[in-house]
Formats: C-alpha cells, structure tokens, sequence
C-alpha cells in the first residue's frame, strides 16, 4: 500500500507544469503575438491605400458608365476639407434628381494630397505641376481654370468642365485632369488617376523611386 501512494504522489507530480514553466510559455506566446501584429502593420497600411486608390478609379467609371446608359451628365466631386475625405457621384442636369447618387469615403489614413517632392516630377500624362491635390480642368479654355474639384461626364463618354457639362456641347470644354492621394508622408504610398476629357478614359498610376535617386510616375 505503501508504495502504491508513493507511485501515484510521484506521477502526480509529473504530470504537473511548475509556474515557471507556464510563465516561459505565455512569454513565448506573447511575443510572438506581437510580431504577428507589427509585421501586419504594414500590410494593412498597403491595403488602405489600394482600397482608396480602387475606389477613387471606381467612382469615376461609375460616373462615365452612369452618364451614357441614362443620357445624362454625371458629376464626380472630390472633397478633402476634412476626414474621411469624401468623393460624391451625382447626377448634374435639371429633372436628373431622381437617378442614383454614391457616396464614397476614403480610409481615415489615406487622403487626396500632394507634397513638395512631386513638383520635381513630371506629372501623370502631363496634366499640371503636382502642386494641386485635386486639378481637373485641363485644356483650359476661356470658361474654365486648372484645379476644379469636380469632374463632369456626358452621355458621349467624354468629360467636360463646368461649362460644357450644363450642355454636353462638345470639344471646346473637355476637361482632363488628376487627383492624387497618399497615406500620412509616406512618398512610396502616392498613387494618381488621371482622367482624359475627349474619351473619358481613366488611367492609374503609383510612384516609384528612380534608379540613381527620385521619383517616377508608372502605369500602375
């Protein structure tokens, strides 16, 4: 009997974990749930901007599809007056009020905004001097200036200014242009879309460093 007792207070004793050993194994799993955490900042990061950067393309094609199937002008309006920075799709043109409307926020992180670097850089399909977060307008003739806010689609397809979109009326106010956008200072975070005004066509584009120093603009 006696040695059955000491067997099971032995075995007893083996199957046991000392507090040291449940504290090495909770540090263990603590840190290493901390790495996975930091090393899925960034990946995160990445992904606000790419959501930002799909929703800004996203928006305008909505606009351009929107305008042709209901034989309208359609407006896209870029607001980054406060945060979450804001894009409106909306129908123009008097008794359109009742066709859908959009509205879009970008992730709190991420907003259309230039910075004093991209002035050094030759600008997305040449569409002004990377000074204007948001600078629709391009050609400019007499009725319009670079740097509106709002892009217009007609039910050509094409995009027009202020001016032409009241009336769809043609060449002489088509209206290119670019937003940009990034996440905080991140210079690598930039992305642009630029719009063409005779077709509509929208175009992505991300910067990246140059060989030998600076940045570049890419097809994205």
């Amino acid at each position: 009997m006696r040695i059955t007792n000491a067997f099971r207070t032995r075995h007893s004793k083996a199957n046991g974990f000392s507090l040291l050993e449940i504290a090495v194994v909770l540090a263990l799993g603590l840190t290493v749930s901390v790495f996975a955490v930091i090393s899925l900042i960034p990946v995160t990061n990445q992904q606000h901007v790419n959501n930002a950067y799909n929703t800004t393309i996203a928006a305008l094609r909505l606009a351009r599809d929107n305008a042709i199937s209901q034989r309208t002008s359609y407006s896209v309006t870029f607001s980054n007056g406060s945060v979450p920075n804001t894009i409106v799709v909306a129908p123009t043109l008097s008794g359109s009020w009742t066709l859908p409307t959009a509205t879009y926020q970008l992730p709190p992180d991420v907003t259309f905004q230039v910075q004093s670097a991209l002035g050094s850089v030759s600008a997305p399909d040449g569409y002004g001097n990377g000074t204007s977060a948001i600078d629709f307008g391009y050609p400019s003739p007499s009725t319009t200036v670079s740097g509106q806010t709002v892009a217009y689609f007609c039910p050509d397809g094409s995009s027009q200014n202020s001016t032409g979109a009241g009336s769809c009326s043609g060449m002489n106010y088509w209206s290119g242009g670019v937003v940009y956008l990034a996440r905080g200072t991140d210079m690598l975070s930039f992305r642009a879309v630029t719009l063409w005004g005779g077709t509509g066509r929208v175009r992505g584009w991300r910067l990246y460093n140059k060989t030998g120093g600076g940045y570049q603009w890419l097809r994205n």
